[in-house]
């Protein structure tokens, strides 16, 4: 069962500027099926022939084109190949790319999808014939078929995969329902009101950037957002704000006739975004199916993809935009493979939150996707957000992407001031000093509700989220599983925060000792303490844990807003003051990432507090990271950003070099290092024994026993890494009792 393979382009000059990027191979298929009822022909492996059952019928293929190309659902590595099946004569009519069908393959039927339709086969055996046409709709357009080939070959895993990824479940009836009022496809708007650049303007590369992306250049920039100007008791953000600049940036590319697709981390960024969309004089099409029932041709429509709707409305967006009825698309994860048709720009907002990271084979990150659509359709990318991820970071220095930024005299104007409460600061305090909440940050909380609300960013839900003995200082662990234990609102029992075993009565393992002490404070416990401080003004907690939620916004009547880091509400005419607690605990941890992960949530909250000189002042209360604290003061994302990279590079550490993760079984692991042909310039670390998966990294972590190896090689390398790991890990898969081994590349975490 073989195949001619595809001959592999050049890659372009902008292609090789970016980390491991690359034109994709043009597609023929690289598999037949043989025609055998039950048996799969693998490759190296001949078939045997066996004899048509009785009484089975024969097929007539179809007088056209009677070879269809499929990719099919099974996710296994070894298999991810692209399969040859007759089209009988009976859905000649109705086979088109992109369609969902029904395969026979081996001894079941699968899903699969319709690639393309061929007059010939290389394959010389008898074809099997397509066992069901599911649906004429062609959910897999080339373009997605494409890029999901990419974004495979990328991080090293199935096509299948990523197709199950870019592709939501099929919804029949809204796939059969009727586009009430259905004007057709989305104009292009020539007779709206054009949008200006704006405040783009006063970017350095802004208006150059929009003007390139308007005119369907393959443009791309990194832009460090900065506060919007907050107008005095108003409910949103200036025309400068994060949410309006981007709208007008789409609009900008949609007047053009060319399509958006903006990826955001959440539902609730989601939101903010559409509300500027809608100022702009857009329109939320969803709900209709990207239609606009009284379209004028004077507004443009734009749908929502979010991961946590229906399954209806989900397809219904997904249908919108596959069908031209909606030529804008915001959303979340999933949303980054949305079939825009003439996509002009792409846009990823907080690229380095963890939420745009699928937790799915093959783990592929949005920034990455984007930036892989950008080389392989020719669309303007811009990777944005209030800080600066290393990853970005390492576009622009490579000269792949342009720096988009404001002038420090306007970055001095529109953000707050910052003071750092560390212990020197305020030792003058005396035994004060070592409080959690030392008396200046007190002061600094009185003197801002005075003003407005005040923001308290606490790094840890709950109440008492970590637990110690009074004796000994030994962490608290629960007997059963050996998780960290805390103590819940209103409950002297410890519980563990793994199993949520109750730990009625607990001694500690090292001294014996039955008392236990708080090591971490929660949101609640915090909210606790500062309502009995200030017990005339209302605290309001936002998170997902507790009770009322994650809180969208807040008025701008003095309160005590406490918050875990990513359910900050906007106040309206914003915060005039915000407290970081536990800068210790914010910024301490072995993750690569620990330091970048602070300063985004710091940016974050410190980005939602009126400026410097409307009073606005932000504080760091305890000894965090200096460098992370540094940052912040002088509010320089770009610089963090910038020496971070240089660490990672003398280090050998990404993403100044490509990494792949191989987790299974020791004997496994090390036989597909062993049979891996590693580029030149690439090396193996470990392998080491991993913590099961409840400890830590769902992705990462495996099953007891289990070891992780890291290969890593020059960013140059990087497709030869990937791709060598993956013909090892596939090849391990086709022997029996070989032992699973489990492949992440680019893994976020090293540790």
């Amino acid at each position: 069962m073989t195949g001619p393979a595809g001959q592999e382009p050049a890659a372009s000059p902008a292609a090789a500027a970016l980390p491991d990027a690359h034109v994709p191979d043009a597609h023929t298929p690289d598999v037949d099926l043989l025609g055998a009822p039950d048996q799969l022909e693998l490759p190296g492996m001949p078939a045997q022939r066996r004899r048509p059952a009785p009484g089975a019928q024969a097929v007539t293929p179809a007088d056209e084109l009677p070879v269809a190309s499929v990719v099919v659902e099974v996710p296994v590595l070894r298999l991810d190949h692209t399969y040859d099946y007759l089209v009988p004569v009976s859905m000649a009519d109705g086979v088109a790319p992109g369609v969902r069908v029904k395969v026979r393959f081996g001894a079941q039927d699968v899903d699969g999808y319709v690639l393309e339709r061929r007059a010939t086969t290389a394959h010389e055996g008898t074809l099997r014939p397509l066992r069901r046409l599911v649906s004429t709709e062609p959910v897999l357009p080339a373009a997605s078929a494409r890029l999901a080939r990419t974004v495979a070959e990328h991080y090293a895993g199935s096509m299948s995969d990523v197709v199950r990824l870019a592709v939501p479940p099929r919804h029949a009836r809204t796939e059969g329902e009727p586009l009430a009022d259905d004007p057709g496809p989305d104009a292009d708007g020539a007779e709206a009101e054009p949008v200006t650049p704006g405040p783009w303007a006063d970017l350095a590369g802004g208006e150059a950037f929009l003007r390139h992306a308007a005119a369907g250049a393959a443009v791309r920039g990194v832009w460090s957002a900065l506060p919007g100007r907050w107008a005095p008791g108003g409910a949103v953000l200036a025309e400068d704000g994060w949410e309006l600049m981007l709208a007008r940036a789409v609009r900008t590319v949609r007047d053009a006739g060319r399509g958006a697709l903006v990826v955001l981390p959440d539902a609730r960024d989601v939101d903010r975004l559409a509300r500027s969309l809608d100022a702009t004089g857009m329109r939320d099409a969803t709900a209709s199916g990207g239609t606009l029932p009284d379209a004028d041709g004077r507004a443009h429509g734009y749908v929502r993809l979010l991961a946590d709707d229906g399954p209806a409305q989900r397809y219904r967006a997904f249908l919108a935009v596959l069908r031209g009825h909606a030529r804008v698309v915001v959303g979340t994860r999933a949303a980054a493979f949305a079939p825009v048709s003439d996509l002009g720009l792409a846009v990823v907002w907080e690229d380095d939150d963890q939420l745009h990271s699928e937790q799915r084979a093959p783990y592929p990150h949005v920034r990455e996707v984007l930036a892989l659509r950008s080389e392989t359709e020719g669309c303007a990318l811009l990777v944005a957000g209030l800080g600066r991820s290393v990853e970005a970071q390492a576009l622009v220095r490579g000269g792949w992407a342009h720096e988009i930024g404001a002038p420090r005299a306007v970055v001095r104007e529109r953000t707050a001031r910052v003071r750092a409460l560390t212990r020197v600061e305020v030792a003058r305090e005396g035994p004060a000093a070592v409080a959690r909440i030392p008396s200046a940050a007190w002061r600094l909380a009185r003197e801002g509700l005075a003003r407005g609300p005040v923001l308290v960013q606490v790094p840890r839900a709950g109440y008492v989220p970590v637990t110690a003995c009074a004796t000994c200082r030994e962490p608290a662990s629960c007997p059963a599983c050996h998780g960290p234990l805390g103590l819940s609102a209103g409950s002297s029992t410890p519980q563990c925060r793994w199993c949520g075993r109750l730990a009625a009565a607990w001694t500690c393992a090292r001294c014996h000792g039955g008392t236990l002490r708080s090591v971490l404070v929660g949101s609640e416990r915090t909210a606790e303490e500062l309502g009995r401080a200030f017990s005339n003004v209302p605290v309001r907690v936002s998170g997902a844990r507790s009770a009322g939620g994650v809180l969208a916004s807040v008025s701008g009547a003095s309160a005590l807003v406490v918050a875990t880091p990513g359910a900050e509400p906007v106040a309206a005419g914003g915060y005039a003051a915000a407290l970081l607690l536990d800068a210790g605990v914010a910024t301490s941890g072995t993750h690569l990432r620990t330091r970048q992960d602070a300063a985004r949530r710091w940016f974050t909250a410190a980005s939602l507090v009126r400026p410097a000189a409307a009073g606005g002042i932000v504080a760091v209360v305890g000894d965090g990271d200096e460098v992370v604290t540094g940052a912040l003061v002088r509010w320089d994302p770009v610089g963090l950003a910038e020496r971070e990279l240089d660490e990672r590079a003398e280090l050998g550490l990404p993403p100044a070099v490509r990494v792949g993760a191989l987790t299974g079984p020791r004997q496994a692991v090390a036989a597909v290092l062993a049979e891996a042909e590693l580029p030149p310039g690439a090396s193996a670390l470990g392998p080491v024994p991993v913590a099961p998966a409840d400890g830590g990294s769902a992705v990462l972590g495996g099953e007891l026993g289990d070891v992780r190896a890291i290969v890593r090689a020059p960013r140059a390398e990087g497709r030869g890494l990937a791709a060598a790991l993956r013909a090892a890990v596939a090849g391990r898969g086709a022997r029996r009792g070989a032992g699973t081994v489990r492949l992440h590349m680019d893994v976020a975490d090293l540790v």
